[in-house]
């Protein structure tokens, strides 16, 4: 409300005396005695405007007073009526009344300011939210300054600000990668710092990941992160304590264990009534899948097949630094030999978009089997380069006329999500897998600690911290993957109901919390409600 508002109703019979005697008052002097339908907004939550606030040598008050007091000789600060009954009174008699008008501004003047006494101090609220005090003084007042700058409205910065309440490791965690997303650089590194001193790796699940998830934030920022990945996955030695976790992860995760089995079931199924098969492999990683292979032939009746198997070795593999795909096909043959399974082993060094059928030495006389675990995933597609390896390796295969092709993936999209969305995806996968190995592992287990350090904070930091070709880790949904194996020419090959059932019969000894679920034809393994890996068999 303007200081000409409160005027009139201080001249006019009607104003109370409690209206002169405010005990408190808001910024821009509007009385908190004034509401209902004289209240005036615009005086409450605008900035200060020249017509209100205008220093001089008079002071804030004075300047508003002859500014606003103006305009009282124009326009007529009384109701009609009352204008009508003046209207007969003597020229004397108005003067009289403009001198008491005068003594009432003055008198609510002084009593705004409080000239004399003790200034109050008021918050002002603007847009939504309470901001400094400010404190006005008058030019008479003793406690003002002799400066031109003490006209203005001295600031406050003993409020006290109420602080909200603390946020858990995951809230931050999107805090900081909304931060980032938006180019915070600051702020995100505050939170970054915070996350760290709230995190640790031996405690519970949201601490253990949000541990990790931070890192790939900060490796984000630092644009490290294709460096940090491929030290820890390509360029250093993998320690024992590397390939021991890898194989630990496979036996206490079972999901990744199901998915080797599911494709095992459906590879055993396609050997009936062959004599040879051969299988090619883009990733045989350590091999425990073609252990449990060959341990599952010796077991079945009559003649195993004759197999032969053919390992793609990609340079730069995890592999290579230990003996590379020549030191586990020497594993298998001697596994294969003491079971009285015929095997052959051949490796294949080159890596796989440059992969051609030739390279493969496919033969007439032999069931051909591809199998893809946790593989296809690495090939770029066509939202990285227009050669679109993954479409063209699928395309390559199905140029073989294979019997089989099996393939088994981590079911969450970080391929063509963008930044916040992936960041939502892999925290809310990784937060599943993190809490399914706390049901196989103790929360002290050193093999949980490196099982998480050496097999999931890679794929994790890969994630969160790369964009372009640096990203390797590009997972899709079980949908993506069923179109494009259609799009290849490919059709489903549905898990029989015995390979099924095995596997849930292996899944009861571990917790009731896992769960398999088949969809379209293929074997979904997850932790509660939660879809981990996929396992499904074309043709």
């Amino acid at each position: 409300m303007s200081l000409i508002r409160s005027a009139e109703l201080s001249a006019t019979p009607y104003a109370s005396s409690e209206m002169l005697g405010s005990k408190k008052h808001q910024m821009m002097y509007v009385s908190e005695s004034y509401s209902g339908e004289d209240y005036d907004p615009k005086y409450f939550i605008d900035s200060p405007s020249e017509d209100t606030i205008n220093p001089s040598s008079y002071g804030v008050s004075r300047n508003l007073y002859h500014t606003r007091g103006s305009s009282i000789n124009t326009e007529n600060p009384f109701s009609t009526s009352e204008s009508e009954l003046m209207d007969g009174q003597s020229l004397d008699c108005v003067e009289c009344d403009e001198d008491k008008m005068r003594l009432k501004l003055q008198e609510l003047e002084r009593a705004l300011l409080d000239d004399g006494g003790d200034e109050e101090e008021d918050d002002m609220y603007v847009d939504g939210q309470w901001v400094d005090q400010v404190q006005i003084t008058s030019h008479d007042s003793p406690k003002a300054s002799s400066s031109s700058d003490s006209n203005l409205s001295s600031i406050s910065t003993n409020r006290e600000v109420s602080q909200p309440p603390s946020r858990t490791p995951k809230q931050l965690l999107f805090d900081c990668a909304t931060a980032i997303s938006e180019g915070n650089v600051r702020e995100a590194s505050i939170i970054i710092d915070k996350v760290r001193q709230i995190v640790s790796i031996q405690g519970d699940p949201p601490q253990r990941i949000a541990a990790y998830m931070v890192e790939g934030l900060a490796a984000r920022m630092g644009a490290s992160g294709k460096f940090l990945y491929k030290a820890l996955k390509c360029k250093e030695p993998p320690s024992s304590d590397r390939l021991a976790a890898m194989q630990i992860l496979f036996e206490v995760c079972p999901c990744f264990r199901f998915g080797f089995m599911a494709a095992n079931g459906a590879i055993i199924e396609a050997f009936k009534g062959e004599k040879r098969v051969h299988i090619v492999d883009f990733d045989i990683n350590q091999g425990s899948q073609y252990i449990t292979l060959i341990q599952t032939l010796a077991t079945l009746p009559g003649q195993p097949p004759h197999l032969r198997l053919t390992g793609v070795d990609d340079p730069e593999s995890v592999q290579r630094p230990v003996g590379g795909l020549k030191h586990i096909g020497q594993r298998l043959v001697k596994l294969a030999e003491a079971l009285n399974v015929p095997f052959k082993f051949r490796a294949v060094a080159s890596r796989t978009p440059l992969v051609t059928p030739a390279m493969l030495d496919p033969q007439p006389r032999e069931a051909l089997v591809v199998n893809f675990a946790f593989q296809l995933h690495h090939m770029p597609d066509e939202s990285v380069s227009t050669i679109n390896e993954r479409d063209q390796l699928l395309r390559m295969v199905k140029s073989l006329n294979p019997k089989l092709i099996t393939v088994v993936e981590q079911n969450m999209n970080t391929n063509t999500a963008p930044f916040l969305a992936r960041f939502g995806e892999a925290y809310s996968y990784y937060s599943a897998v993190f809490d399914s190995l706390d049901a196989t592992l103790p929360r002290e287990s050193q093999d949980r600690i490196n099982v998480e350090r050496q097999c999931l904070a890679r794929d994790i930091i890969n994630i969160v911290a790369c964009e372009g070709e640096e990203r390797i880790e590009r997972y899709e949904v079980a949908g993506k993957w069923r179109a494009r194996m259609m799009m290849a020419g490919f059709t489903s090959c549905p898990m029989s109901e015995s390979v099924t059932e095995s596997i849930i019969n292996l899944i009861r000894q571990y917790s009731e919390r896992y769960k398999i679920k088949d969809d379209m034809g293929a074997l979904h393994f997850g932790w509660e409600d939660k879809s981990l890996i996929v396992a499904s068999a074309w043709r």
